[in-house]
């Protein structure tokens, strides 16, 4: 028990000194952005933007995969519900209401992905790569015959959903609950009933059949669940950020969030600060894009890459290091 304890007590010591580290890091980063010309603020802002829809998806996806469930067509999810969002806000007259459109609409998605996965016995990946094709030609459909034009869609002003102002800069609704939401996924997975359950249909779903739980209801539960938190990042981009549907808008961004997932290890609250990283990323190589005296010596197009390198990067060190539930990935037949 004491060599237990002492072991605890190094462990906690040791995440007490990685986060000093990473402040100092943190306020070191702070300091060279500030001499090179490029406001802190504005790059937090930008960071927290950036990392919306990225924490949304991701916390999402950790969901669904606790429970064996491997959804890789979140880019698909992304486009679709980010077409459906201002869909829905120009129907409704309402930012807000457009938001949950595409939230329902990632929903449906997930439910029927589920649907497929579970009862279908479909190949989980193949079925991820086939909402995502899908979603390409989908989008420049529902661009041209809802507005007659296939590229690109401004949003009223007026139906934008409006940031708030705080001590640290403006921030989105969306951003605030992006980061309350993966504190209550944390919650709901290691604190709750419904939660133990999901977390067992992804280790052992026969022990969860042979307790009475159907497996098929929890596994299209958490797909929906995570569906519904990757449609209301969709909605978020064009509604409370870009200002426009565009056939490209996610941009990969469905493929960097489940990065996320897997530098985090499924774990909500690691998947968060995992989009953190990615966000400021890419936050950053909007700031440096449009600075003065930096524009012009790093090349466009080399600052844009920025995020994917970090993503390759983080990907890189993370994989293999993270264990991932027992029966991802694979259907559940019942005997």
């Amino acid at each position: 028990m004491k060599a237990l304890s002492g072991f605890k007590g190094l462990a906690s010591r040791a995440r007490v000194a990685w986060l000093l580290v990473a402040v100092i890091l943190v306020a070191f980063l702070f300091y060279v952005i500030e001499e090179f010309g490029l406001s802190p603020v504005s790059l937090l802002e930008g960071g927290l933007l950036a990392m919306t829809p990225l924490a949304l998806t991701a916390v999402g996806e950790c969901i669904n995969e606790k429970s064996g469930v491997v959804n890789i067509g979140l880019e698909g999810i992304l486009l679709i519900s980010s077409v459906t969002g201002v869909f829905g806000a120009e129907l409704f007259g309402n930012g807000i209401l457009g938001l949950m459109v595409g939230a329902l609409t990632g929903a449906f998605i997930g439910f029927v992905f589920g649907v497929v996965s579970v009862y279908g016995r479909a190949d989980q990946v193949v079925a991820g790569m086939g909402i995502n094709i899908f979603a390409l030609g989908f989008v420049q459909y529902l661009l041209m015959s809802i507005w007659g034009f296939p590229g690109i869609h401004l949003v009223q002003k007026r139906l934008m959903v409006r940031p708030i102002y705080t001590p640290i800069g403006q921030l989105s609704i969306v951003t605030i609950f992006a980061i309350i939401a993966a504190g209550l996924a944390h919650i709901f997975l290691y604190k709750t009933v419904l939660g133990f359950r999901i977390r067992a249909t992804g280790e052992s779903p026969e022990a969860v059949d042979v307790a009475g739980v159907r497996v098929d209801r929890v596994r299209i539960l958490s797909s929906t669940l995570g569906g519904a938190l990757c449609g209301l990042g969709g909605a978020f981009m064009p509604l409370a950020w870009f200002g426009a549907a565009v056939k490209e808008i996610s941009a990969g961004r469905g493929f960097i969030a489940l990065a996320c997932v897997v530098f985090a290890g499924l774990e909500p609250l690691l998947a968060l600060a995992a989009a953190f990283i990615f966000g400021f990323a890419e936050g950053f190589s909007f700031a440096v894009a449009v600075t003065p005296g930096v524009k012009e010596v790093i090349p466009f197009y080399f600052v844009n890459m920025i995020p994917y390198i970090t993503t390759l990067m983080i990907v890189t060190i993370a994989i293999g290091r993270k264990r991932f539930p027992k029966a991802s990935g694979v259907p559940y037949r019942r005997e």
